[in-house]
């Protein structure tokens, strides 16, 4: 009886880690009461505004670790879909003229359900915390999970940045 529930749970541990993919990334521990800054990520994935929707859930999830970050709003002089590196590049500039000390970016590879009978929300990031003055990225983490057929792409998200974001090291 015991061997057969070991079993169980062993292949379902199995099933369950192969639904996502985290990195273990290294880095300092830094100081949550740092003057934190957000901006949109970038949207490499084919669903238009994913990078923004993304930057929408991290501000919870960085709620839930203790950071209010300032958010950059680029609603009145950019077009989403305008080059990303120049919306990056507008933004770290942004964050330098805020005087803040971290900013937390990155970029949306895959934000969508797929194509089939189920239909599973997948989603992919990248998530960086740069320094505004230098420019140096002093940590980065990636992310991926395909959901099952019936869950959200929202909540298959969350899940993702949640997981991604879990590994900064904050003291």
């Amino acid at each position: 009886m015991n061997i057969t529930r070991l079993l169980a749970a062993s292949v379902a541990t199995v099933l369950l880690a192969g639904c996502s993919s985290f990195t273990r990334p290294s880095g300092e521990a830094l100081p949550k009461d740092a003057r934190w800054g957000l901006v949109p990520l970038a949207n490499y994935a084919q669903a238009p505004m994913a990078g923004d929707r993304a930057a929408q859930i991290l501000v919870s999830v960085l709620g839930e670790r203790g950071i209010r970050p300032q958010v950059y709003d680029d609603s009145q002089g950019g077009n989403p879909t305008d080059d990303e590196k120049a919306r990056q590049r507008a933004a770290l500039d942004w964050a330098r003229q805020q005087n803040l000390q971290y900013v937390l970016t990155g970029s949306v590879d895959e934000w969508q359900y797929k194509n089939g009978l189920d239909g599973e929300p997948a989603v992919g990031v990248t998530l960086q915390v740069v320094e505004p003055a230098s420019g140096r990225v002093v940590w980065s983490n990636s992310g991926a999970r395909s959901g099952w057929s019936r869950e959200s792409l929202a909540a298959t998200a969350q899940k993702v940045l949640r997981g991604t974001a879990q590994e900064l090291q904050l003291r």
